[in-house]
């Protein structure tokens, strides 16, 4: 399995043991107060805004999402390209 490293997406991987630190990367729909609606490939989910009150997304905005917790705004192209090598993750596992 080939991966590569994608400066938003954190992972901790070791051979034999598969250690993973794993965010997600979700485009919010609404906001209200520190709670975002946030969607990923058709998965919604209520999100936690507080880890982000130094640089506040809007709707719109793509997040990584990791335990529930907005942790930091990515671009849409890199949004997209963590969802295509999670598909290829999942697929080449035979999950």
């Amino acid at each position: 399995m080939r991966l590569q490293q994608i400066t938003y997406t954190k992972f901790v991987c070791r051979v034999g043991l598969l250690l993973m630190c794993l965010a997600i990367p979700m485009q919010i729909e609404s906001i209200d107060g520190f709670t975002a609606r946030c969607q990923a490939k058709g998965v919604w989910r209520d999100v936690s805004l507080f880890m982000m009150q130094d640089e506040p997304p809007a709707v719109g905005d793509y997040v990584m999402v990791h335990v529930g917790y907005a942790i930091q705004k990515v671009a849409e192209a890199d949004a997209r390209t963590t969802w295509e090598l999670l598909d290829q993750i999942l697929e080449e596992s035979g999950a």
